[in-house]
C-alpha cells in the first residue's frame, strides 16, 4: 500500500476513456464538464457538453450570455442552478482575472458553484497543481482499499480519506492521478453491484477484497426522507399556443417556464375551470380532458403531478403569462424536466 501510483497510472494510461474534455483539459472546459457531471452520467453529458462549447466557447461567451438562452442550453441536465452559479462565476472570473480561470486552488474555491472537489479537478487537471480532487468516486475506492467502514457523508471522514488520497498522490503527476482515482471508481470499482476485482489494478492490495467486504462498503448516511407535494398542472391551449408562466427569480426551478400550476393541492377538474376563470382565462365551452398521473424526484421533494388539458378561445395572456408556440417552446422557453410526461404533448 505505500505507493498504489505507479499500478493505477498504468491502467489508466491503457483504459482511460477518450473524452473531449480530456483530450484538450483547459481549465474552461475542465470546469464545465466537471459542473455538468454532477449527478449526471457521462453518456447523458457528451451532447450537451458539446452543444454548450459550440454556443458558448469561452468564459467571456458565458459571462455575457442572456439568461434564458443559458437556460435553453442546459434543458434537460437538470439542477439548474449548476449553470446560474457558472455564469456568476464567470462574470466574476472576467472582471477579476482577465477572462481566465485563475491557476490558484483557494481562488478557485471562493467561486459561486466551485466546491472543494471541482477547485482540485480544475487545478490539478488544467494547471499540474498537487492538490486532491475526492468525489464519490475516489471516496468509494478508498473506503474499499483500507476496508474502512467510516461514514463517507461524515466531513471528519471525509478529510481523513483525503490525506490518505494525498499520501499516494504523485506531485508531477497530480492530474493524472486524480483522474485514475475517479476513472477506477466509474468503471471498476463501481457504485451499484459487486465491483470488477479480476480487473482491478489494486485489486492485491485491497483489504475489502481480502475481508470479503466490499460489498457494505463504503458506509454512507440515511438519507432524509424527501416531502411530497400534490401538484395540479393545467395545459391550456388556444390558437396562439400554451399558456405558460415564469418561476420565481429564487427557489426550485428558479427562472424556469411551467405550465399554470398549483402546488400542494389535487384539484377536481371543476376547481382548475374555478382557478382558470379567476386568472382571467376565458375557458369557453372548453371541456376539460384528464392528463395522465405522473410524479417528479427532486433532491429534497417528490412532485406528485396531475391535472387537466384543455384547449380555449384565442385571448389576452393572464398576467405573469404568455402564450407559447411549440416553436418557442423547442427553441426559446425552457421548460424543466419536471414536467417531461406532458412535454411531448406541449412540443408536438
Amino acid at each position: 500500500m505505500e505507493n498504489i501510483a505507479p499500478a493505477l497510472l498504468d491502467w489508466f494510461y491503457k483504459n482511460r476513456r477518450i473524452l473531449p474534455f480530456r483530450e484538450d483539459p483547459t481549465p474552461y472546459h475542465v470546469w464545465l464538464s466537471e459542473v455538468m457531471l454532477q449527478q449526471t452520467r457521462v453518456s447523458a453529458v457528451l451532447p450537451y457538453y458539446e452543444r454548450f462549447l459550440a454556443a458558448l466557447p469561452d468564459i467571456p461567451a458565458l459571462a455575457a450570455c442572456d439568461e434564458e438562452k443559458l437556460h435553453k442550453l442546459w434543458e434537460g441536465l437538470g439542477y439548474y442552478s449548476r449553470v446560474r452559479n457558472l455564469q456568476k462565476a464567470a462574470k466574476i472570473v472576467c472582471e477579476q482575472y482577465g477572462g481566465q480561470l485563475p491557476a490558484d486552488y483557494a481562488a478557485l474555491r471562493a467561486l459561486p458553484g466551485i466546491g472543494d472537489y471541482t477547485a482540485g479537478a480544475i487545478a490539478s487537471i488544467s494547471f499540474g497543481i498537487p492538490v486532491p480532487a475526492v468525489d464519490g468516486n475516489v471516496l468509494r475506492v478508498f473506503s474499499r482499499l483500507y476496508n474502512d467502514p467510516g461514514v463517507i457523508t461524515d466531513p471528519k471522514v471525509k478529510k481523513a480519506f483525503t490525506a490518505r488520497v494525498m499520501e499516494h498522490q504523485p506531485p508531477e503527476k497530480a492530474g493524472d492521478y486524480n483522474q485514475a482515482l475517479m476513472e477506477l471508481g466509474a468503471l471498476v470499482c463501481v457504485p451499484n453491484g459487486a465491483p470488477l476485482c479480476d480487473v482491478c489494478p489494486l485489486a492485491g492490495l485491497c483489504q475489502a477484497r481480502a475481508a470479503g467486504t466490499t460489498a457494505v462498503l463504503p458506509q454512507k448516511a440515511k438519507p432524509k426522507p424527501r416531502k411530497v407535494l400534490p401538484v395540479t398542472v393545467a395545459l391550456v391551449e388556444s390558437p396562439a399556443g400554451f399558456l405558460v408562466q415564469q418561476r420565481p427569480a429564487k427557489g426550485l426551478l428558479a427562472g424556469l417556464w411551467q405550465p399554470l400550476l398549483w402546488e400542494s393541492e389535487h384539484l377536481l377538474q371543476a376547481e382548475v375551470l374555478a382557478r382558470l376563470a379567476a386568472l382571467g382565462v376565458d375557458t369557453g365551452t372548453a371541456v376539460p380532458e384528464a392528463l395522465p398521473a405522473a410524479k417528479h424526484i427532486f433532491s429534497h421533494i417528490e412532485w406528485l403531478l396531475s391535472g387537466v388539458a384543455l384547449t380555449v378561445p384565442e385571448q389576452a395572456a393572464p398576467a405573469g403569462c404568455v402564450w407559447a408556440s411549440r416553436e418557442e417552446l423547442r427553441t426559446t422557453y425552457t421548460l424543466p424536466g419536471a414536467f417531461a410526461a406532458y412535454k411531448d404533448r406541449m412540443l408536438g
